[in-house]
């Protein structure tokens, strides 16, 4: 058996490939080149895809004695990954790129290369598991619930779970890195990357207006009433729940509610009107290949380190579901995923629509 393993310079996958091959699997290793980081005038060294983590990753090949590849799929981040996240922001959205990047490039571009060169898995260095129960293939958390990537994995359908390995699901960082350090790794005590490789810094708005050219233009503050409060610095500085920077002074704590691209306006209200007990989800990917028949009671994630709520939720038309959450949920950001569990089973998810349905 083959397996294909994407190693991006970090001590995971690097472990993942360590137990493929010692499970017996015959291993080729890989490197995606995603994006030249000096494009965005940061520092090469700050993010995964740095030159620094191929040679990472090609010494740990070396070492295991496997053969190792860098594939260059920039022009596939570039329009998958960086265009639609910059779309997001202008939209007033706040996107997950991670997610994308998950969907478009580890498990769909690079799931085709493993069929070209005769794999019969990819592997990754994530925390979840992949079980088979009664012919049906379910995406599960890891064990180590501090670890768990189970919600950045969600649209894995069930030929790619069946294609798919993730060692890792078991263990805990410690254990991962005690096994780096044993098999002599020179990635074994490398700090983990940063979430978004190509905005290191956090300095989102400054790498969407490098890449366009263009400088968002500013616009009115208003209230939940539509009264005008002062002005913005344009809509790509701003997220929902957001307090900090907004450059205006009030007798309470004021929050971004609300942004409106079409209006170029961002709603600001006092902490409660943040809260909403119900959402749309758009372009829902059930695992199990189809929704249910009828509304489901589930555990749904709003965002990464979003603890699960307890909701109904309800299949609709067109790929959407509808939440109605049991408690009202703060600050549920259009752009984020919302992702359903069935206790340590990922359902399925999909992305908040910028249509409250309520608060």
């Amino acid at each position: 058996m083959k397996a294909l393993i994407a190693m991006s310079g970090g001590v995971d996958s690097a472990v993942a490939a360590y137990l493929m091959q010692r499970s017996g699997w015959d291993c080729i290793g890989c490197t995606m080149k995603l994006f030249q980081n000096e494009d965005a005038g940061v520092a090469r060294e700050k993010t995964c895809c740095a030159l620094d983590d191929v040679e990472d990753a090609r010494a740990v090949a070396f070492r295991m004695g496997i053969p190792h590849y860098v594939f260059n799929f920039s022009d596939e981040f570039r329009e998958k990954v960086i265009e639609k996240f910059i779309r997001a922001y202008q939209q007033g959205r706040t996107p997950n790129p991670c997610i994308d990047c998950n969907h478009y490039l580890k498990f769909s571009k690079l799931y085709h290369r493993a069929r070209e060169l005769g794999c019969d898995a990819v592997v990754t260095g994530h925390y979840a598991r992949i079980e088979e129960e009664n012919g049906l293939w379910r995406l599960k958390k890891a064990l180590d619930p501090d670890k768990d990537q189970s919600y950045v994995l969600y649209h894995l359908n069930q030929e790619q779970l069946a294609h798919t390995r993730f060692p890792l699901g078991g263990m805990t960082k410690t254990e991962t890195r005690a096994l780096a350090e044993a098999q002599g790794f020179v990635n074994a005590r490398k700090p983990d990357s940063q979430d978004i490789c190509f905005v290191p810094d956090g300095d989102y708005a400054r790498v969407i207006e490098l890449r366009t050219g263009q400088i968002p233009p500013p616009g009115d503050f208003v209230d939940c009433a539509g009264h005008v409060l002062g002005r913005h610095r344009g809509i790509l500085h701003y997220t929902v729940g957001q307090r900090r920077g907004l450059g205006l002074s009030f007798d309470q704590p004021y929050y971004v509610v609300r942004i409106d691209a079409a209006a170029n306006t961002v709603t600001l209200g006092p902490k409660e009107a943040l809260f909403s007990r119900t959402a749309l989800v758009e372009n829902f990917h059930w695992i199990a290949g189809q929704p249910p028949a009828a509304p489901i009671r589930c555990a749904v994630k709003i965002r990464y380190r979003h603890s699960e709520q307890p909701c109904l939720l309800t299949p609709l038309e067109g790929g959407r579901v509808r939440l109605d959450f049991d408690t009202p949920q703060r600050a549920v950001t259009p752009g984020q995923s919302a992702v359903a569990y069935d206790g340590d089973a990922v359902l399925g998810g999909g992305e908040l629509a910028s249509e409250l349905l309520s608060r």
